[in-house]
């Protein structure tokens, strides 16, 4: 059974159960006023079915729509699943050089074993790509290249500056403050965090203080300069001290019985936003639209503070081009289009997930965005500001699997199978046989 940390791998995504979109027709990115690609004036273009493998809703169904105004010769399809099995499916249908989509989608902590694989993918150079280089922030452009950095792999969506959501009901009930600049000065570190969630169940007994541990613990790894790799791609669960803070903060949560016990993503974790289980749930900005539908009884109940440590990432995506396609110069046509400035606006207004293009960062429109859901909290700004305060980390090439490993740790100990220091150990011992 999936741990919490597990479960809640979608980092950058909502990991939801398989669904398989209708078939939207659609075409293509072609530029004002010339026939769709493929096509002459008064040519009908050939008929292409592409497909977007993709582990949530990403937000792109209506960018289909768009192209399907003037694109009437493309087909794309939808292929969701969970978060883990979608990346676990992309490893094997590599493997065995059968059944990947046109285009795949990648989370952050899966993106280095891929582009690894650099001879799996497409160099997206090839179509014109690496004009859109400047768009991006300089560290989300390095995560899709090759691992020489020759090839472009990827092309980014978004990214998961971090903030913290609160239920504002559950503090006032606590005694604690419900502003969100009062909020945040309660736990300027991971320290004071905890000691908020010691008084606020000391208060509060039918809900707990978080869901679970595993976000905090990636948050607070996330924050380091170093976090379970080194830059020669070397494991250092086991040397970085970093990492054995994380672990043991995270565990705090769980021996005070702070935690809720909810595996995220599962059912039980989605009623709990219903039922107001938790009060706290790191909030990376994706995350805003989760909540929001988790919970449609609780508008104005929900605010958005700073993290304890002042920033961090948790997700964030790339769309790559695996070469078992038919069409790489239509599907990356499609990347080019889905992953634009105004695009990754829109879909941020739209779902939630922020842009990975910082000239937008400053636009009036991304500023001033508030949702009446969170209180009319500034979220534009929040996650702006959560954004450019990003300090990139080296993510390694087997990074997934290694979170997954930590992950299971933390469920075992929270579970009562193990105390932290044997989990631990054990955590040690399975990172060792990660190659």
């Amino acid at each position: 059974m999936a741990t919490p940390y597990s479960q809640a791998r979608r980092f950058g995504r909502l990991a939801v159960p398989v669904l398989t979109a209708s078939a939207l027709a659609l075409a293509l990115a072609a530029c004002g006023g010339e026939a769709p690609s493929g096509t002459t004036a008064g040519t009908p273009a050939e008929k292409v079915t592409l497909s977007i493998a993709l582990f949530g809703d990403f937000g792109f169904k209506p960018l289909y729509e768009e192209y399907k105004k003037t694109h009437p010769n493309v087909e794309v399809v939808e292929r969701v699943t969970q978060f883990n099995d979608h990346h676990n499916n992309l490893v094997k249908r590599l493997a065995t050089n059968a059944g990947a989509a046109d285009i795949e989608a990648v989370e952050v902590g899966y993106i280095s074993s891929f582009t690894a694989q650099a001879d799996k993918f497409h160099d997206l150079k090839q179509y014109g790509l690496d004009k859109r280089q400047s768009d991006y922030l300089d560290w989300k452009w390095q995560q899709g290249l090759s691992k020489d950095g020759s090839k472009l792999l990827g092309l980014g969506t978004d990214v998961g500056g971090l903030a913290m959501c609160y239920r504002k009901d559950l503090f006032e009930k606590a005694g604690l403050p419900t502003d969100r600049e009062k909020v945040a000065e309660l736990w300027p570190t991971w320290e004071q965090y905890i000691e908020t969630g010691k008084k606020f169940a000391g208060s509060v007994k039918d809900a707990k203080f978080v869901d679970s541990p595993g976000e905090i613990f990636r948050a607070i790894v996330n924050q380091a300069p170093v976090g379970l790799y080194d830059a020669q791609d070397q494991i250092v669960v086991g040397t970085n001290p970093e990492v054995k803070k994380a672990w043991d903060l995270s565990n705090q949560l769980t021996q005070n019985d702070l935690t809720a016990k909810l595996a995220a993503f599962s059912p039980p974790w989605n009623t709990g936003f219903a039922k107001g289980s938790f009060a706290t749930i790191i909030c990376p900005a994706w995350m805003t639209g989760y909540i929001q539908e988790q919970a449609k009884d609780a508008t104005g109940k929900w605010d958005i503070a700073k993290v304890p440590g002042g920033s961090g990432n948790s997700g964030g995506s790339h769309l790559l081009l695996p070469k078992q396609g038919k069409h790489p110069k239509e599907a990356a046509e499609l990347i080019d289009f889905l992953t634009s400035k105004d695009n990754q606006a829109r879909v941020f207004k739209e779902e939630g997930t922020f842009p990975s293009i910082p000239a937008l960062y400053d636009d009036p429109s991304i500023q001033s965005f508030t949702k009446p859901f969170f209180g009319d909290a500034p979220i534009g700004k929040i996650y702006s500001d959560a954004a450019r305060s990003l300090k990139p980390q080296h993510l390694g090439p087997k990074e997934g699997d290694v979170r997954v490993a930590i992950g299971d740790g933390l469920g075992r100990v929270e579970q009562g199978k193990q105390t932290p220091d044997e989990a631990w150990a054990q955590v040690i011992s399975d990172v060792q046989k990660i190659k």
